[in-house]
């Protein structure tokens, strides 16, 4: 076979590799190429449809991926024997038999994780991808720089500067696959520091991270406007994790008095250093944005980590972290070595969708859906009154109730499953029993849409007020 009678469609949204490889995909599932017939040649098909070689071999990738075509040396690329190939797409014949859901898919879940993706802008997110593959930049599969492509690093540096008042250099900021990596290099990068405070109740992932990495935990209450600083004082950490701008889960905002004393903890011996997690300040819904930790540090004492999981989405597997000088001399001397973990195609994508622009564009649309979202929940929750008192309100994406009508925790969820809906505790994210709240549920609104959200109260109402 010397040519393929295709039609490549050049502007359309399928990219031409792909056209390529379903049309060649379809003429032999058809028949109409047969087994053991010889394909052309990458070269020669790219000549013959008026297209790069590299775009042909892409095809011819996929194919002999997938056990479409075989490629047998010095002879070239011939069609496989595909009678035993499973193919998703063609129909049954028998009738198809609906999936009977189980009880937990049933109910309407108030899941603190996760977002929502229905506004998601796959449309950009294709485009940029498609526009960067078809540059043909044979460096994006190199591992590169260690600590991650200098473009994204300097558009993260201009983002944080512009949105949380932080004032870094490029030099001094890693990229990494999730917050577990970063702080597990944290550890690597601090091996002398035993001792870390957090608060009780916090991020449990964190406090896995520190564990498994031989760090002892000790545990701060957390206030009303945060962190007990005077607590801190007694339990001889050198390194403190905070979420100042919204502390999960209780969604406390620390405040500037807070803050500031907490600064001065860490300047009182040159290796006390504060963890600053500011894993979803985006999303503040009333008043003005609250300035980041390390916006307000001139001293070099906040480590600051941020992700794209709750801005973007969970699956990019993206965030970065900010290091002091001295700590990123120390980084650059001792750890270095180990190599970067999110692939160099994701940075150029994420880097392409901030600097253009589409970031900022998606941050205001989506902080306008979870505003939506968070004045429905507390909309609807109004008339349980005095029954309730509601934490973290006008922020991030999901809210704490806590019960003064005597009902134990238990209670309230075995409740709220029986009546449809899936409530979390707020008790699983404590380390000490010495705060342990046992009154109260976690519900995030992220992921519901206004139909789900208005039902779902409108259970637990019922639910709860039997009680």
């Amino acid at each position: 076979m010397n040519e393929l009678t295709l039609v490549l469609d050049n502007t359309g949204n399928t990219p031409l590799y792909e056209q390529i490889y379903q049309y060649i995909k379809s003429e032999i599932k058809s028949g109409k190429i047969e087994c053991k017939t010889k394909l052309p040649s990458s070269r020669s098909l790219a000549s013959h449809l008026q297209v790069s070689r590299s775009t042909v071999d892409m095809a011819y990738t996929q194919l002999i991926s997938e056990g479409y075509i075989e490629s047998v040396p010095c002879k070239g690329y011939y069609v496989c024997e595909i009678s035993l190939l499973y193919d998703i797409n063609i129909p049954k014949r028998t009738k198809k038999i609906p999936k009977t859901k189980t009880v937990e898919e049933r109910l309407i879940d108030f899941s603190p994780n996760g977002i929502d993706l229905e506004y998601f802008p796959f449309g950009t997110w294709r485009k940029i991808s498609r526009s960067i593959l078809n540059e043909e930049k044979k460096e994006l599969f190199d591992s590169g720089n260690y600590k991650g492509d200098e473009g994204l690093r300097r558009n993260i540096c201009n983002y944080l500067f512009e949105a949380r008042n932080v004032h870094c250099s490029p030099d001094n900021i890693i990229i990494g696959a999730g917050n577990d990596f970063l702080m597990t290099i944290l550890c690597r990068l601090m091996k002398q520091t035993r001792v870390i405070a957090m608060e009780s109740p916090t991020y449990q992932r964190a406090y896995q991270v520190f564990r498994s990495n031989d760090k002892k935990v000790v545990t701060v209450k957390v206030e009303k406007d945060g962190i007990d600083v005077e607590s801190l004082r007694s339990k001889n950490a050198d390194l403190v994790y905070v979420m100042p701008s919204h502390q999960y889960p209780l969604g406390t905002v620390m405040s500037i008095r807070k803050r500031n004393k907490l600064l001065k903890w860490a300047n009182e011996k040159d290796e006390r250093y504060i963890i600053e997690d500011d894993y979803d300040s985006e999303f503040r819904y009333h008043g003005k944005p609250i300035p980041a930790l390390m916006g307000i540090d001139n001293t070099d004492k906040v480590i600051y980590i941020g992700t794209f999981s709750k801005s973007i989405a969970p699956a990019i597997r993206m965030s970065y972290m900010v290091l002091p000088e001295h700590l990123m001399n120390l980084y650059e001397k001792e750890i270095s070595f180990y190599s970067q973990t999110v692939s160099r195609i994701d940075q150029a994508v994420v880097s392409e969708f901030i600097e253009n622009g589409h970031f900022e564009r998606h941050l205001n649309k989506m902080r306008s859906i979870y505003r939506e979202k968070h004045d429905m929940v507390l909309s609807n929750m109004k008339d349980m009154g005095k029954m309730i008192s509601i934490y973290g309100a006008n922020a991030g994406l999901h809210i704490v109730i806590k019960f003064n009508n005597g009902m134990t925790e238990k209670e309230l969820i075995d409740r709220a499953h029986n009546a449809g809906v899936k409530v979390y505790p707020l008790s699983e994210y404590y380390i000490d029993e010495t705060y342990k709240e046992r009154n109260a549920v976690i519900m995030g609104f992220a992921k519901l849409n206004h139909s789900e959200i208005k039902k779902g109260i409108e259970l637990l109402k019922k639910a709860w007020n039997g009680g």
